[in-house]
């Protein structure tokens, strides 16, 4: 078999403009715009298999998003050096590949990963956004309590199943796990929602912002939030926030390279709830 190189490529891009990370006949996708770079660096169909961490939704951003692809391994001593500043002259301006490594083949971007964490942009100033900032930050209408939010945040923390915040895909769960769910109010006054789980369901993390949010200005109570886990369908009472809000930040991986393939065949099984 033609010796393969396996590399991780770490990807920042403003979502704005696209129509989300997967290809999409005539639409503008990140994956796209990325295979057609690399297609005219290396040749057509030379790198195979890309594979993302994520797929985030049209308009979502991403300063951490990792995704692996698989080059032949003469190709790849080619280009060793060079391609990373190549790929950076064919790339539009709003898509940047940060870095470039060889890892295992054990290495998948998207099941060997722990975790991934987003956060969320939002501004209750009474006159909106800045406006170089407003592709990235949602305005919201009413005055925001971050007490209020931490409080609606809290309750969402943990081992849950998510169904009431899920867009239901035929044979997955919506088990999730969720390490890491805060609010803090930077020094120009955004809140910032930072949210980590092992994996999301789709709209998932924006559900989850958009509940917190009517929970944070008063219109629900604190305990809302938490009280629609015990549903096992969408909730409709649920508001998906704006998606221009959303940023991936970061994806993370076991320290052990050793540890890719045991992560991979584990994050495949189907999750089950603990109690069972």
């Amino acid at each position: 078999m033609e010796e393969r190189t396996r590399l991780r490529l770490d990807v920042a891009y403003d979502g704005t403009g696209f129509s989300g990370w997967a290809a999409q006949p005539e639409r503008r996708t990140v994956a796209g715009v990325l295979v057609q770079a690399l297609d005219l660096v290396l040749g057509a169909g030379v790198a195979a298999g890309l594979t993302v961490a994520g797929r985030t939704d049209a308009g979502v951003h991403a300063t951490g998003q990792v995704c692996h692809v698989d080059v032949p391994g003469e190709v790849w001593r080619a280009h060793d050096g060079r391609l990373l500043r190549r790929l950076a002259r064919l790339l539009p301006g709003d898509v940047r590949v940060r870095a470039m490594s060889v890892v295992p083949d054990s290495f998948d971007a998207r099941f060997s990963a722990t975790f991934r964490r987003y956060e969320y942009r939002v501004t209750d100033a009474p006159w909106g956004v800045e406006p170089l900032r407003r592709h990235e930050i949602l305005a919201w209408p009413r005055a925001l309590d971050v007490d209020r939010l931490a409080a609606a945040a809290a309750g969402l923390v943990g081992e849950h199943d998510f169904a009431a915040y899920c867009r239901r895909k035929e044979n997955a769960t919506t088990l999730r796990e969720v390490t890491r769910l805060d609010w803090r109010r930077e020094a120009d006054g955004v809140l910032v929602a930072t949210v980590q789980a092992d994996a999301f369901c789709q709209a998932m993390v924006r559900s989850l912002v958009g509940a917190m949010l009517v929970a944070g200005d008063g219109r629900r109570p604190v305990e809302w939030p938490a009280g629609l886990l015990t549903r096992r369908e969408r909730s409709s009472e649920v508001t998906v926030a704006p998606a221009h809000g959303l940023t991936l930040v970061a994806v993370g991986y076991p320290d052990d390279p050793a540890e890719y393939a045991r992560r991979a065949e584990a994050t495949r099984q189907l999750r089950v709830p603990a109690a069972t």
